[in-house]
């Protein structure tokens, strides 16, 4: 069986700079195919270098990333530099290859934050993912000796101290939740088209990495949850919703009318920490801090509920930008970090906003065109008309749709019409 042959990184007298954010599936997309042409590059991360976001966003006009420069040439996003022509491409190889970095190229940190973009194999032995774990066995002092058969033996344990032990352990637990994060991540970019819309069911469901995540479900069962912090909460439960949809349309198949919907949203769950936690329960009971849902009569957890203390203390409306119930009209879908997920989910309800889909602007005729999405969670957005376009007004990053709602909302009175919502699954066949 022949060997591939290693990727040969190309010397480069000037700079390819990728702007990008952790969990963006395109991101993810653009390095690989620049790593597999054997191409350094520069990434920069737009969540923890605002100035510089707000940067490329006036140069390119673009609110998207990835964001990718050959020296000062803009390419584009993912797509755009998956499109160009052999031709085009040798040309802009050529020019960063041959052409230092000119002063009028884009901006990056002064500091050491930017990363190379050339994965190389470390020569040094990776330390085990479970190591710590077994440092922490052998310290715990439950291994010392034991009578079998009238003859004592050393440094050995029982089967029932072992089963107590993992059962206490909560590093087992959050070992898993790590593990599954970083599949989550790998089944999205392999699986799920560069715009985040349309997911490929069948091959995720053939790939290894969707029956090792499975696998790695039933662990949830350990976790305990109210000990995570707001921030780890939404990043854990928004990548843990996103996935189950996931699973529950490979398993399931997607739901086609209303009723089906309702179905599959109050039955499809994960049993996390030892409690059921369906989807409606992550919405509405987590990530919105226990609000009742557009078809709830009462609040999903009660008082006495104990999965109530995985609830979020206030509702975080941002997550409507992050979460994806499987259908067209929905948000892309995005893997987070709980490092950066306040930056995160702000990019990406001013993504949202700045497409059409999400939010349009009539001056002429007084009138705000507002995704349904707005319509079903009004009270995450203040509960009235005014609030809500108040807050729709914040959230826009400054372009001309921001200035026109300015315009109008300066003028009087203006009507909000909720925009068609496409609930056809978003299965990519």
């Amino acid at each position: 069986m022949e060997q591939e042959e290693p990727v040969i990184q190309q010397e480069l007298a000037g700079r390819i700079t990728l702007y990008s954010m952790a969990g963006c599936l395109h991101c993810h997309h653009a390095k690989d195919h620049l790593i597999n042409m054997g191409l350094p590059f520069i990434e920069v991360n737009v969540v923890k270098n605002p100035v510089i976001h707000q940067q490329i966003i006036d140069l390119t006009g673009r609110l998207t990333v990835p964001q990718i420069y050959f020296n000062n040439i803009h390419v584009g996003g993912n797509e755009d530099l998956q499109k160009l022509s052999q031709e085009e491409l040798d040309k802009l190889i050529d020019l960063v290859k041959n052409e230092p970095v000119p002063a009028d190229a884009p901006p990056i940190p002064e500091s050491e934050i930017v990363e190379e973009g050339i994965r190389k194999e470390e020569s040094v032995s990776k330390i085990d993912e479970y190591a710590d774990l077994i440092m922490d066995f052998k310290e715990s002092g439950i291994i010392g000796s034991n009578w079998i058969c009238l003859r004592l033996y050393q440094n050995t344990f029982t089967g029932k101290k072992l089963v107590n032990w993992l059962v206490d352990n909560k590093k087992i637990a959050s070992r898993h939740s790590e593990i599954m994060q970083d599949l989550i991540v790998k089944l999205f970019s392999e699986h799920i088209t560069s715009d985040g819309k349309l997911v490929d069911y069948k091959s995720m469901a053939a790939n290894p990495v969707f029956e090792e995540y499975c696998q790695h479900t039933t662990q949830l069962q350990h976790l305990d949850v109210s000990d995570l912090s707001r921030k780890e909460k939404l990043a854990f439960f928004i990548n843990l919703y996103n996935a189950l949809v996931i699973h529950g349309n490979i398993k399931k198949r997607p739901p086609k009318n209303a009723w089906q919907r309702h179905k599959f949203f109050n039955s499809i769950s994960y049993e996390i920490g030892g409690k059921v936690f369906s989807l409606n329960d992550i919405q509405n009971g987590v990530l919105r801090g226990n609000r009742k849902g557009p078809a709830q009569i009462m609040k999903p957890f009660s008082n006495r509920d104990p999965r109530l203390k995985a609830a979020l203390e206030e509702v975080e409306p941002l997550i409507h930008f992050a979460l994806n119930y499987g259908v067209i009209s929905c948000p892309p879908i995005k893997a987070y970090t709980a490092q950066d997920v306040d930056k995160q989910l702000k990019i990406s309800a001013e993504a949202f906003l700045d497409c059409d889909d999400g939010c349009q602007v009539d001056v002429s005729r007084k009138e705000v065109g507002l995704s349904q999405i707005f319509k079903r969670y009004k009270i995450d957005f203040g509960g009235t008309d005014e609030k809500l376009l108040k807050w729709v007004l914040e959230h826009l990053q400054e372009s001309p749709k921001k200035e026109a709602l300015e315009e109008i909302l300066d003028h009087g009175k203006v009507k909000i019409i909720y925009l068609p919502f496409d609930w056809s699954a978003n299965s990519k066949d």
